[in-house]
Parts: structure tokens; C-alpha cells; sequence
């Protein structure tokens, strides 16, 4: 097992460690000597990594998913981990085991194909059960499905992500349909199970995750119908509305438009599927951007695109206040009862402020923080 991971590099520490290289970037100083730009990566996360002196010596000796050995110091950088890189050489695939450098599900890939295909198995729907089983009995999809990622990027971005995540809808699936009760179970498992079958061929993710030429050309919500009919030539008894139902279910998956389904949810389990996956995967792209970058100051985390949003790290700021949620007691001092005002900015118990008290400082890493300082400003006048 490799040591450090990134999650164990300490700020100001020189360290020595073995990392996949992401992204590479030649570029220039303002002298016009290069310099690389590198994203290093192994399963714990990732680190935005700089190469200053001596690049000319190693920029042509590695690339892109290639291993590299660095020597170099962490810091932080307008309050993100930064890694600058003295030293670097090229590491053979020989020299490494795979295991250490892609990050996957925590949860046992053999023991999530179980759970799933014991929930196929449970079905009362013996033409829904019987198309699924084609499927997961099928060698190659098999295969790809315990392993592939959810997306590329985004959500359950690891190696059995895909797995994780309908196995979680799955899950869902049987929780919202016992609570309306007009759902068909047996549709809606289907519904989870193929939706994204698609990116077992849309993405590659042998070593980096990326997209496949059939990918970028068709995408997974198109595989995923090709693939859907190929299985159903086994069935030609198969009713044709059933088959037209499960099309939509992976047609309308995206739920709009605009976010590349080329249909909107028409009926039940369509409409449950989409907002049920939509939901999952906000979940766990909310969980990885909390914990990303955990040497990051302050209560937020960066502004997430997916999410569009920042991110409340919120175990982090229920520490600074261990009082926080508890029950009021009595007052500090009386001034609950009085009308003395209460300086609230500080994130602990509440004290008297002092006459005309000077609001503190938002965080820096507050995208409000800018708005808040120049309001308060402005109240002052």
C-alpha cells in the first residue's frame, strides 16, 4: 500500500509519494521559462500541483495517466491546498498497484451485484424480471456494470459508482412506492436498473475516467435504447406498450429538455425515477463537496457548478458553537432581557456588545461576503 495518500499530506511539510497524473499543462512564466501545471491524483483525491525550476528537464518524460514520483511541499494558496512539486520522475505500471490510485465505492462491488440482483429476482413481474436478468446475466455487461462510474465527473465518480447508485435508487424506489400506493414497484426497479446502462459503454475507466468515441457520439441515453432492444429480440412475446414504457423510463431520466432528455416524465414511475435520481445524485455530490479539499478554512466550501451553490461544512461549524441547537438557558448577563443589543456575529454564546460595536468580518471564502461588508458599511453612515 502507497504512502502518503493525498488526504494525508500536511500543510508546510515536504513529502515524497506516487500520484496519477490527471491533467498536464506546459506553461509559461512571465520570464518565458515553462513551467507544468498538474492535476495529481490518487484514490483519496486529487491536488492542484505546480512544477517551478527544472521543468525543461521532465516536462517530455510522462503525460497525461501516467504514474509520477514527486518530492515537494503543500501549502495553501488563496486558502486551497496547493502542492509544489522539487522534484519528478516517471513511474512504471510495474511499479505501482492500480488499487491505490482510482478512487472507488467504499462498499464491496460482489456484495452490491448480490443485493442487486436479489431485488431483480424478488419481482412479481415475470417479463420485467426475465428482460433485467438478460441483462445482468449477459458476461460483458456484467462486468462493466460492477465496475463503471455514474458520470465521468459529477456524481459517483469512482469505480463502482454506477453500482452504488442504482442499488440506492433501488432502494428509494421501494421506500416512495409503498407511500403512493398507484405505483408499479416492478416498472420502477426496472426504471433504476437500465437508465444509465448506457455508461457502461459511454465511459471508459480503465485508468483515468473519460469518454469512449461511442460515447461523445451517441451518449448513454441512446446506448441505453440500442441496448434495450437488442435484449428485447430474446422476447418477441414482449407486450409492445411495456416496451414503450421502459423506453420512456430512460428517455425522461434527465426529467427537461434543456438537461438532454429527449422526453419529459409522462407517467408515475417516470416522474419518481427522475426526481429520485436527481436527488441521489445531488445527495452525493453535496457529500463529496464537503468533503473535498478538508484543509480549506472557513465554513464553506468553493461554489459548486453542478450544485450551484456553495456548501455548508456544516460538522465544522457546529464545533465552533457546541452550545448550537441546545436549549436556551439563562441569559449571559441578563441581556436576553434587556434591550442592550447582542453581538451574534461571532458564532458563540451571545455576549453584551459594546456601544456602536464594530460588526466582525465575514469569512473570506464567503461568496456574500463582499455584499454583507458594504451593507453593514453603509448602515454606519
Amino acid at each position: 500500500m502507497k504512502a502518503p495518500y493525498i488526504r494525508d499530506l500536511k500543510p508546510d511539510e515536504t513529502a515524497t509519494a506516487t500520484f496519477l497524473v490527471h491533467s498536464k499543462e506546459i506553461r509559461q512564466k512571465r520570464t518565458g521559462e515553462p513551467y507544468l501545471s498538474l492535476l495529481l491524483a490518487d484514490r483519496s483525491g486529487e491536488i492542484d500541483s505546480k512544477m517551478w525550476d527544472n521543468v525543461a528537464e521532465v516536462m517530455d518524460t510522462f503525460d497525461r495517466d501516467d504514474f509520477v514520483k514527486v518530492k515537494g511541499l503543500l501549502q495553501l494558496y488563496n486558502n486551497r491546498p496547493q502542492f509544489t512539486i522539487h522534484k519528478l520522475r516517471r513511474v512504471e505500471d510495474q511499479e505501482v498497484d492500480f488499487r491505490d490510485f482510482f478512487p472507488a465505492s467504499l462498499r464491496d462491488p460482489e456484495t452490491m451485484w448480490s443485493e442487486l440482483r436479489a431485488i431483480v429476482s424478488a419481482l412479481g413481474d415475470e417479463r420485467i424480471r426475465g428482460l433485467l436478468d438478460a441483462f445482468l446475466d449477459d458476461p460483458e455487461v456484467a462486468a462493466r456494470y460492477r465496475v463503471a462510474p455514474a458520470a465521468k465527473s459529477i456524481h459517483h465518480a469512482f469505480r463502482s459508482g454506477l453500482l452504488e447508485h442504482v442499488l440506492s435508487l433501488c432502494n428509494l424506489a421501494k421506500l416512495v412506492a409503498g407511500h403512493y400506493g398507484t405505483v408499479d414497484l416492478n416498472l420502477l426497479i426496472a426504471g433504476c436498473v437500465l437508465h444509465d446502462i448506457g455508461k457502461i459503454f459511454e465511459l471508459s475507466f480503465d485508468r483515468g475516467f473519460g469518454y469512449t468515441a461511442e460515447g461523445q457520439l451517441v451518449g448513454h441515453i441512446a446506448i441505453g435504447i440500442r441496448m434495450l432492444n437488442d435484449k428485447l429480440r430474446a422476447f418477441p412475446e414482449f407486450p409492445v406498450e411495456l416496451r414503450n414504457l421502459l423506453e420512456h423510463l430512460i428517455l425522461s431520466h434527465h426529467g427537461s429538455l434543456e438537461f438532454g432528455s429527449p422526453k419529459v416524465p409522462i407517467f408515475q414511475e417516470a416522474l419518481l425515477l427522475h426526481y429520485i435520481d436527481d436527488m441521489d445524485s445531488k445527495m452525493e455530490c453535496m457529500r463529496a463537496l464537503i468533503e473535498k479539499e478538508p484543509r480549506a478554512e472557513g465554513y464553506f466550501t468553493a461554489y459548486s457548478s453542478p450544485l450551484e451553490r456553495v456548501a455548508l461544512r456544516k460538522a465544522r461549524y457546529l464545533e465552533s458553537n457546541p452550545a448550537a441547537g441546545a436549549p436556551e438557558t439563562s441569559p449571559v448577563n441578563g441581556a436576553a432581557n434587556s434591550h442592550e443589543p447582542v453581538s451574534t456575529f461571532s458564532g458563540r454564546s451571545p455576549v453584551p456588545a459594546p456601544p456602536n460595536p464594530k460588526p466582525a468580518a465575514p469569512a473570506a471564502n464567503s461568496i456574500f461576503g463582499a455584499k454583507l461588508e458594504q451593507a453593514l458599511h453603509d448602515e454606519r453612515k
